[in-house]
C-alpha cells in the first residue's frame, strides 16, 4: 500500500544506491508524486475526454454526449449531445416517459454541473427502468405540466408555513 502522506521524508533519501550519502554531501529529498486518486480539480477529466457522459445540472436538466473538451474551472464542452427529458410515472401513467431531444454541441459552465458520469455503452440503448420511450412533444408537455402543479404545490407550502411564521430562505419572495 502506498503512504500518500506529504509530512514524511522519502524513505531512500541516501546516496544514489540507497544508501547513507556521503560525508558532507547533502541529500536532496526526493519529488513525492500523489497518486491518481488524489486530484480533486478539473484534471481528473483528463481521463472521461473523447467518452460518452451523462451530466446532470443543477437545474435537473440531464445531458448525455461526448465530453470533447474541458478547462480548468471544469467548462465542458460535450459534441453529439442529447438532452433527455423524463416524467416520473403518476396518475395519467403507469411507467414514467421520456424523451431524448437532439442539442448538438453543447457548452455547460463548469459551476452548473452537479453531477457526471461515464456510459456504459454496452447498456447506452436500453431505456432507463422503469421508463419507456415516447414522442417529445408529449414528454415536453407532460414535464411542463408536472413542474407547474409542483410549483404550485411549493407556493402553497410556503404560504402554509408562513402563516405559522416561519420565513426561511424564501422570505423575501413574492407570493402571487
Amino acid at each position: 500500500m502506498e503512504n500518500l502522506s506529504l509530512s514524511e521524508h522519502p524513505q531512500h533519501a541516501g546516496g544514489p544506491s540507497g544508501g547513507p550519502a556521503p560525508l558532507g554531501v547533502q541529500s536532496r529529498p526526493q519529488q513525492q508524486q500523489l497518486p491518481a486518486q488524489m486530484f480533486t480539480t478539473a484534471a481528473q477529466l483528463l481521463d472521461l475526454t473523447d467518452k460518452k457522459l451523462m451530466v446532470a445540472l443543477r437545474d435537473g436538466r440531464k445531458l448525455l454526449g461526448i465530453l470533447r473538451s474541458w478547462d480548468q474551472f471544469a467548462n465542458l464542452v460535450l459534441q453529439s449531445t442529447v438532452e433527455r427529458v423524463f416524467v416520473p410515472p403518476g396518475t395519467n401513467n403507469s411507467r414514467g416517459l421520456y424523451a431524448d431531444i437532439p442539442r448538438g454541441i453543447f457548452l455547460v459552465r463548469g459551476e452548473n454541473v452537479l453531477l457526471l458520469g461515464e456510459i456504459d455503452l454496452d447498456k447506452d440503448d436500453d431505456p432507463p427502468p422503469g421508463y419507456e420511450a415516447a414522442a417529445p412533444e408529449l414528454v415536453l408537455s407532460l414535464a411542463k405540466q408536472r413542474k407547474a402543479e409542483e410549483k404550485g404545490k411549493e407556493k402553497s407550502r410556503i404560504k402554509k408555513l408562513a402563516a405559522l411564521g416561519f420565513e426561511g430562505e424564501n422570505m423575501g419572495e413574492i407570493l402571487l
